[in-house]
């Protein structure tokens, strides 16, 4: 090499060498481009418009209490909606969580009760357990029809959300039963650091799916199968295993998530807990960034997407506009997210 050559190459003393272009590009992952970091990332810039929005025209809304409020309504949603992502990244989809959510209500409270009012008068811990179970063997029903019996998966939750409600209803005698347990008050007004103790459950929930995904031979399978169901197949992977246990790891969110409404109702309603709420958990995953086709979770964008719907849905109530028109939103941020997804695999 002649000195001329390595003077060109050498960068002075006390000078660090200019990195490329496509280097601090591929560090603020723009390397396809701004549209396509809008598209990946445009839930982040949503949420922060959002919070913008509400701090200068929603009145009291940068107040703890607000906030705390904000945090005791969120953690259902995040839960459920993490069990959808992996749902969805399978290339599937669970309509039955909001009905799982009341089976599992309606186990709680028939435990709860003392053997005078019809209950088991089990402890609390007890009828917590057996109400996630509940909604993991539910999940696992659903599951057993999509990756056995081949019925497409909107088919089989669809007619789990029918009959799932219809079962919670049968569990509880058609009736609202209120639930008068000191346990709930803990779940409802208690904090650590400030943060109530749900938004500390949903969190630790998220981590959890978070490293399942990320860090397991299960997530790289359940990726793998919403890539490309048949090479998975071909592949030797237990492709019916996976699908069966991602419907059951659902359900067994959706569980918790109908315990958590439970206690903050104080009440088990089966015709009301977990309502729309499956409507809710797809907006927040298609939001954040996760395909409907399936390959792809994204867990920190769907606890993100999951914020932005609910603090969107309380905006819209706090403007007074009707919840039949947060759900005509909700609808067209779908049908938008879906378009941008469509663009997005097609340029």
């Amino acid at each position: 090499m002649s000195a001329a050559t390595t003077a060109a190459v050498t960068p002075e003393p006390g000078r660090s060498p200019e990195q490329p272009p496509s280097a601090w590009k591929a560090r603020l992952g723009l390397t396809n481009g701004w549209a396509e970091w809008l598209r990946a990332r445009g839930v982040y810039l949503a949420l922060i418009v959002l919070v913008a929005y509400n701090a200068l025209f929603t009145f009291n809304f940068l107040t703890l209490a607000t906030i705390q409020l904000l945090f005791a309504q969120l953690p259902p949603v995040i839960i459920v909606s993490l069990g959808m992502a992996l749902v969805i990244g399978t290339g599937g989809v669970d309509l039955s969580v909001g009905a799982i959510m009341a089976i599992a209500s309606a186990v709680l409270a028939r435990f709860v009760l003392a053997p005078g009012d019809g209950g088991l008068g089990a402890s609390i811990g007890v009828a917590m357990l057996f109400a996630v179970v509940a909604g993991v063997l539910v999940g696992a029903f659903n599951g057993t029809v999509v990756a056995v019996a081949r019925v497409q998966p909107i088919v089989a939750t669809l007619g789990m959300l029918v009959a799932g409600r219809g079962i919670a209803l049968v569990i509880t005698g058609g009736a609202l039963i209120e639930l008068f347990v000191p346990f709930f008050k803990t779940v409802r007004l208690g904090k650590l650091l400030g943060v109530p103790y749900v938004m500390w459950v949903a969190a630790i929930l998220a981590v959890a799916a978070a490293i399942l995904v990320r860090r397991s031979a299960f997530g790289y399978r359940l990726l793998a199968i919403g890539g490309n169901r048949r090479a998975s197949v071909l592949a030797g992977l237990p492709v019916q295993r996976t699908l069966i246990t991602v419907y059951a790891i659902s359900g067994g969110l959706a569980a918790v998530a109908g315990v958590i409404a439970t206690a903050r109702l104080r009440a088990s309603d089966p015709s009301f807990t977990g309502l729309l709420i499956e409507l809710t958990a797809i907006t927040a995953v298609v939001v954040g960034g996760g395909a409907l086709a399936g390959g792809q979770v994204r867990i920190l964008g769907t606890v993100v997407g999951a914020v932005f719907i609910q603090l969107l849905e309380t905006t819209l109530v706090s403007h007074n506009v009707p919840d039949s028109g947060a759900r005509i939103v909700e609808a067209l941020i779908i049908i938008a997210a879906i378009y941008v997804q469509r663009s997005r695999s097609t340029s």
